[in-house]
């Protein structure tokens, strides 16, 4: 779950960071606020890498992705790409569970089968 969850993280990195590019053109905003805000959801992204598979990461993803979607009141094209992550998002954490079970069940399966070396 771990590099599913960390590749789609690390892809919302990039994509807060152009958006900033795009925020920055609004002259109702300043570039130190727009640079604070992307900032802060950069660096959540990179925090959130590490943080994904002990409790409440995944919870913390999901936060992220909803702050994300809401960034398309600043920046319309982000509620489309919002809704993008959030589906990578929900992917990444279902079908890596999904890849983690079946890890852990063939492990047990070689330790079952494994001869004795005593």
């Amino acid at each position: 779950m771990r590099t599913l969850c960390a590749s789609t993280l690390i892809g919302e990195f990039f994509v807060i960071g152009f958006a900033g590019l795009v925020a920055m053109k609004d002259p109702d905003l300043s570039m130190s606020t727009v640079w604070t805000v992307c900032g802060i959801a950069m660096f959540a992204c990179l925090l959130l890498c590490g943080l994904v598979t002990r409790p409440g990461g995944t919870a913390l993803g999901w936060a992220l992705q909803v702050v994300l979607i809401a960034s398309g009141f600043v920046v319309p094209s982000m509620f489309v790409l919002g809704a993008a992550f959030a589906a990578l998002w929900w992917a990444s954490v279902h079908y890596g569970r999904k890849i983690d079970e079946a890890k852990a069940r063939f492990a047990a399966q070689a330790d079952a089968s494994a001869p004795d070396a005593a």
